[in-house]
């Protein structure tokens, strides 16, 4: 009895299957590209950056915390959600974020919610930039990069911890470059969220505290005068880091 010749179940793929692919990719990157161009044009067309200055702050301080205290639940859903779009945009207005927090909400609940809306917002940043440019580059510098996106990802959460505590580079760009190499999501959120706390600490003590000042006299008072002092000593670990790195270096073998 003759046997019928078996056919394979797997099927293959069509010829067109990979361009449609890529067609809806590119479609995708457009889509994403033009959401961030349209998020930062309305952010400088419209003018939004006056509001945040601590001077804006200060002269709704009143309405902004009896908003708070009316209505709590809704102004920490505003403020991370804000803080979230400044820092996927990687707009300017982060550190202003994190002092408002700890003038609206205290000292460790500001912070905390600064952590969530920083570390959110950068993810995303770090997906966009992954998703739009990662191909591109690899596709243009892959051989080149190769041992240093061998060497980041060795030690990828290592490196982001430093960076994060020694801000030696802007927020924004930390979360840019991250997406263009081969470090994981998690790796760099949690990197994000850890290395952040310091600074975030930092920020809104000195933002609950500034919001106390009522007048000239208070600026004297011992808690202000530390949360300068915090602020001061932030403002200059990267300057600490770069002397202690070129002494390490430095040493002759």
């Amino acid at each position: 009895m003759a046997m019928k010749p078996l056919h394979s179940s797997v099927e293959t793929p069509s010829p067109s299957a990979s361009p449609v692919r890529s067609s809806r990719s590119h479609t995708g990157r457009l889509i994403v590209a033009f959401c961030l161009l349209a998020g930062v044009l309305i952010f400088f067309l419209f003018h939004l950056n006056r509001y945040l200055s601590l001077e804006t702050i200060q002269t709704n301080r009143d309405r902004l915390l009896a908003y708070t205290d009316e209505h709590y639940l809704a102004a920490v859903l505003i403020f991370i959600l804000l803080y979230v779009a400044v820092a996927a945009l990687s707009l300017p207005g982060a550190v202003l974020f994190t002092l408002t927090g700890g003038f609206l909400f205290g000292t460790i609940v500001g912070a905390v919610y600064a952590n969530v809306g920083a570390t959110v917002g950068a993810a995303l940043a770090f997906l966009s930039a992954r998703y739009l440019l990662h191909d591109w580059v690899e596709a243009r510098w892959g051989r080149r990069l190769a041992s240093f996106q061998r060497g980041f990802a060795h030690n990828a959460f290592g490196y982001l911890i430093s960076l994060r505590l020694m801000p030696i580079f802007p927020f924004f760009i930390i979360n840019l470059l991250s997406g263009l190499t081969k470090t994981s999501l998690g790796t760099f959120v949690a990197a994000t969220s850890l290395g952040i706390i310091p600074g975030s600490l930092v920020y809104a003590y000195a933002g609950r505290e500034l919001g106390s000042i009522n007048r000239m006299a208070d600026i004297a008072s011992p808690h202000v005068l530390l949360a300068f002092l915090l602020l001061g000593l932030l403002s200059l670990a990267p300057t600490l880091y770069r002397q202690l790195s070129g002494k390490r270096g430095g040493v002759p073998s």
